[in-house]
């Protein structure tokens, strides 16, 4: 399930592509890891006392993605980790529209880190009607990293 890299240890993540498709931009088609699984509740545009900032949903997207990244740290995982990632959108359309800046955002607090198996669904609704954006991931922290 791994392969080995320049330095000849097993590689924790590995993206799986079949040879014949296209080359899938920002996301991966799969991504095989080994080590210990870190699942991480879908996170909505709140602060961490659970009350919103804005209602914008870039600046959602952001916070979602800035709490993301604090629940990985608790289990000492970083945004290099994340296997799997999904998005719940309330609005599929404003979130293709804003895709430049949702992109920057995601670099922002992620960095150039897409080697993640990604989803996105347009949901009709979330729990907190403020949110406009839900993000839940999977992170696989190698043993030794």
């Amino acid at each position: 399930m791994s392969h080995e890299n320049e330095k000849n240890a097993p590689a924790a993540k590995r993206l799986l592509q079949p040879a014949a498709w296209a080359a899938p931009r920002g996301y991966a088609n799969g991504v095989a890891a080994v080590g210990t699984q870190v699942f991480v509740a879908g996170q909505i545009g709140w602060n961490g006392q659970c009350q919103f900032e804005s209602d914008d949903f870039v600046d959602q997207v952001r916070q979602a993605l800035i709490n993301i990244k604090a629940v990985l740290a608790e289990a000492g995982a970083e945004p290099r980790h994340i296997a799997r990632m999904t998005w719940y959108l309330v609005d599929k359309r404003e979130y293709v529209a804003r895709g430049r800046e949702v992109g920057q955002a995601y670099r922002e607090v992620l960095g150039s880190e897409y080697g993640i198996a990604m989803t996105a669904v347009q949901v009709a609704g979330l729990i907190e009607d403020r949110a406009k954006v839900e993000i839940e991931v999977t992170a696989v922290v190698p043993a030794r990293d």
